[in-house]
């Protein structure tokens, strides 16, 4: 069991965050768009940390579990808690998918493929557009204003 409240964000804090988004990060977390491949800003990202939902922080994935997939977009082996993510059956674009989102506002993060490596065999492909990122020994962001442990540096848990 996680730590960290999953309880959805109230539709006030919903249109609070969504003003804040560009374009561009409206339509890949709402619209559950794709932003274009070898271009967003953490597919190169090679420091110590974790990777929380632009939306709504919640941490989704640890930098140890992250690797090069050669696919153009961040990909990971494993998330930061499986219960942080929701799977979803995708069949669009004529394709059967594993679309996954935030398990706590929703959000469209990407893809899961069966395809990756050790020890999961999993890839999770997902948008930077998607993702904030929080190095280790920084505090995590505390976008819904819930305390602890959202607001306390825990990137060694």
């Amino acid at each position: 069991m996680t730590a960290f409240n999953l309880n959805p964000p109230s539709a006030a804090q919903c249109t609070h965050i969504t003003a804040g988004l560009s374009a561009d990060e409206r339509r890949v977390l709402l619209e559950h768009g794709t932003e274009a491949a070898f271009c967003g800003v953490f597919l190169d990202n090679h420091k110590d940390g974790i990777y929380t939902c632009r939306f709504c922080g919640l941490p989704l994935f640890r930098s140890s579990a992250k690797f090069d997939s050669g696919t153009g977009w961040p990909s990971f082996f494993q998330p930061y808690d499986p219960s942080h993510i929701r799977l979803i059956r995708d069949t669009s674009h004529g394709m059967i998918r594993v679309e996954e989102v935030c398990a706590r506002c929703g959000s469209h993060l990407g893809h899961v493929f069966p395809d990756g490596p050790p020890p999961t065999g999993e890839r999770h492909c997902l948008n930077s557009v998607s993702l904030g990122f929080v190095e280790n020994g920084e505090a995590l962001p505390d976008v819904l204003h819930r305390g602890a442990p959202e607001g306390r540096p825990d990137a060694d848990r």
